[in-house]
């Protein structure tokens, strides 16, 4: 009995904040224009070529103990 209320609601609520999010993101009734770093693509394009350019960089290797949720570091030596 109870579980038809809380479906119900929970798609009524979806609903609106579908609704919601189309009518404020995608038909702008406050007004506004999208960035033109969202909507261009050659923007995404050079945007890309800039990250893939960066050297990566990373700390050592951990790894998880799954027992005591500890995180230790990894040595690729021992001392």
């Amino acid at each position: 009995m109870a579980a038809k209320y809380i479906i119900g609601s929970l798609v009524g609520s979806f609903a609106i904040a579908y609704t919601c999010d189309y009518f404020l993101a995608d038909k702008k009734i406050f007004g506004g224009t999208t960035p033109k770093t969202v909507s261009s693509k050659e923007w995404l394009e050079e945007t890309d070529k800039k990250f893939q350019a960066w050297p990566r960089t990373a700390g050592p290797p951990v790894v998880m103990n799954p027992i005591r949720r500890q995180n230790f570091i990894v040595k690729s030596q021992p001392e």
